[in-house]
């Protein structure tokens, strides 16, 4: 099949990307490269020795958008294109709204215009609110604590009503938990924009001297060491979801869960890291995010059964491949 990915040159974007590649599938990539960057593209080509037709526009340019359907016969989309920073959610909850929908709305629109029947959304474990976990597909969405999380659950709503309407499209959102880690090779993996948002880059740039020592926010949750407990997810495990839940589309909405069902706390994330790379981590306690949840993991049995589809790879793994990757990219690539 010929996929469009929205947000393709991204950390999951790109890796997607590579998975699709080696699936046998041809990609067309849209993305702003707003918070990502093209050499992750020109390096999955290399890696897979296959190439991309790349477009830098914005999901939301409805008449730039349609031109790429309009030029090529696509058979599916996976939507990443959209903003993901929970903190800065909080402190720019328009330009979220507005991104996040209106990029979701223009794309569902268009693939309607030209019958393009499958759809893969990335959604967020944030859409589950204060739910108690492990979250189940199944449970009631509460209200997030956060604005990112208010559009990614708009967005499932959003697409669960156009199906009722559409009836013949196949939709899949798909839950995400915590990606970390790169992929084998070190050509690829995350590079954030400025001072991290996420957990592993920052800990992969304290380890290698950029950044003096790690800031763990909050040690008061009520979790078994104080810190925030999340269900982190090889990068590599979760685009390789995307493409089981593309080949396992049906008609209607399905949504899944992917993460590993296991709960690590930001504690034991930097025991592990120091473990399997040799190098020490300073951190020091700061005051808890606003928008933070105390525990945050998976229940995986749907995923399994429906789509056939498992995460395979271990903290030691994501550790190891993260450090491996910010090694490479500081010895040897100019991102």
């Amino acid at each position: 099949m010929t996929i469009l990915v929205t947000g393709g040159a991204g950390y999951i974007g790109s890796h997607t990307c590579l998975a699709l590649l080696e699936a046998g599938h041809d990609v067309i990539v849209a993305d702003n490269l707003s918070n990502s960057n093209f050499n992750n593209l020109e390096r999955v080509q290399q890696i897979a020795q296959k190439k991309i037709v790349f477009y830098k526009i914005d999901v939301t340019d409805e008449l730039k958008l349609g031109s790429i359907f309009e030029n090529h016969t696509i058979d599916g989309v996976i939507h990443f294109a959209g903003f993901k920073a929970v903190g800065e959610s909080v402190e720019k909850p328009i330009a979220y709204y507005y991104n996040n929908l209106v990029s979701t709305l223009i794309l569902a629109k268009i693939c309607i215009e030209y019958n393009v029947e499958k759809f893969v959304f990335s959604s967020s474990a944030t859409v589950y609110g204060e739910n108690k976990s492990p979250f189940l597909e199944m449970m009631t969405l509460l209200p997030t604590t956060n604005p990112y999380g208010e559009t990614k659950a708009m967005c499932e709503r959003i697409l669960m009503d156009i199906v009722k309407a559409n009836p013949s499209l196949s939709v899949s959102i798909l839950r995400y938990f915590n990606p970390v880690g790169a992929h084998e090779s070190g050509l690829i993996g995350e590079v954030p924009n400025g001072i991290p948002n996420n957990l592993m880059p920052y800990i992969t740039q304290v380890a290698r001297g950029e950044l003096s020592n790690l800031s763990v926010f909050g040690n008061d949750f009520p979790t078994f060491d104080g810190t925030g407990v999340r269900d982190y997810i090889h990068v590599c495990d979760l685009a390789e979801g995307h493409v089981a839940a593309l080949d396992k589309l049906r008609t209607g909405v399905h949504t899944y869960n992917l993460g590993t069902g296991i709960g690590t706390s930001v504690i034991q994330l930097i025991e592990v890291f120091e473990k399997v790379t040799g190098e020490k981590i300073p951190y020091q306690i700061v005051s808890r995010r606003a928008g933070d949840i105390a525990e945050c993991y998976a229940d995986v049995k749907k995923a399994k059964e429906e789509l056939r589809w498992t995460a395979k790879r271990s903290i030691a793994d994501m550790c190891r491949d993260a450090w491996h990757f910010e090694k490479s990219r500081q010895d040897n690539y100019n991102y």
